[in-house]
């Protein structure tokens, strides 16, 4: 009995050991497999601390560009105001020589003679009348329309 017994033991213990070497050839696969995932992923991390590096970069230089844009809108719109300002200045200053130049026009006609050359008076009138019209009619903003 003794020895049955000593044979029942060493039979379980056969058993557990061929069981235990079955369960490290298992877990030897799925470490090569997690070892072989390891690298892909080490690789995956490289490749996106490279895009990382490289959207920095470009970051950099769209902040560089945005700055210089800024710069040269700043500049462009001072001197629009300023050709604004100059060009109202200038039809302000239009607007008054045709003022004066309608008066000049109107106080140069001769006075009506008897003579049968009504029609260059009548389109001397008319000039003068479509001058002070047209010197009538400005917009809010000073242009003449």
């Amino acid at each position: 009995m003794n020895h049955s017994l000593g044979v029942a033991i060493e039979s379980l213990v056969a058993i557990l050991l061929m069981l235990t070497i079955g369960y490290c050839m298992l877990l030897n696969s799925r470490l090569k497999r997690l070892k072989a995932d390891e690298n892909s992923l080490k690789a995956t991390i490289a490749e996106l601390i490279t895009a990382t590096e490289i959207a920095e970069r470009a970051i950099g230089g769209l902040k560089h560009a945005v700055h210089d844009v800024n710069d040269n809108l700043d500049k462009q719109l001072t001197a629009a105001s300023q050709m604004s300002q100059q060009l109202k200045n200038q039809l302000a200053e239009g607007d008054h020589v045709i003022r004066r130049l309608s008066k000049i026009a109107i106080a140069a006609r001769p006075v009506e003679p008897a003579a049968p050359s009504v029609a260059p008076v009548r389109a001397a009138r008319a000039l003068a009348a479509a001058a002070q019209a047209f010197t009538d009619r400005r917009r809010a903003d000073g242009l003449a329309a």
